[in-house]
């Protein structure tokens, strides 16, 4: 798996201060999608053991500041990011499980929960923003999403109620 970048102390994707991890790799080919470049699943650098352990290293160090982590691209649910990041996930809630886990998927609800590969990956995160991102639809003033098509989702609830649970803050 690829990375495109790390943001260390951000604010915008997710709510309160977090980690993003920028994956390359996504399917879904949005027109005006801000991080085209991320497409590629070559793109960036390699994810290795050395950035997992920066980033639980970051946690560590600021742990009271960080509310968590946050996993965009390109799309985390692209094919060959799946398995690492699984594997990733389960070491950081390991260390961390008070921390929520934030993922952005061009895929929707709908379509994850029917491949076992995606909700096992989305099953160890609390937070989905899900949908292709809709120039047509783009708003500015939404929350934590591109267009009025996505929506913000709370993952273990709607698990566990068998329904869309919208994530409220």
């Amino acid at each position: 798996m690829n990375y495109s970048g790390i943001k260390y102390t951000d604010m915008i994707n997710g709510q309160g201060i977090r980690v993003s991890l920028f994956v390359s790799g996504c399917l879904h080919f949005c027109e005006g999608c801000f991080n085209y470049k991320t497409w590629d699943e070559n793109f960036g650098h390699p994810f290795t053991e050395k950035e997992e352990n920066q980033i639980l290293e970051y946690f560590d160090k600021y742990n009271n500041s960080i509310r968590g982590l946050s996993l965009l691209g390109g799309d985390p649910t692209y094919p060959s990011n799946i398995d690492p990041l699984i594997k990733f996930l389960y070491k950081f809630k390991l260390r961390f499980p008070q921390k929520d886990i934030w993922i952005w998927s061009g895929y929707t609800w709908e379509e994850i929960i029917k491949d076992s590969q995606k909700l096992k990956l989305i099953s160890l995160c609390d937070v989905l923003i899900d949908g292709k991102f809709n120039i047509n639809l783009k708003d500015l003033n939404l929350k934590w999403k591109g267009s009025s098509n996505q929506r913000v989702i709370d993952i273990q609830q709607s698990l566990k109620y068998n329904a869309i649970i919208e994530y409220t803050n």
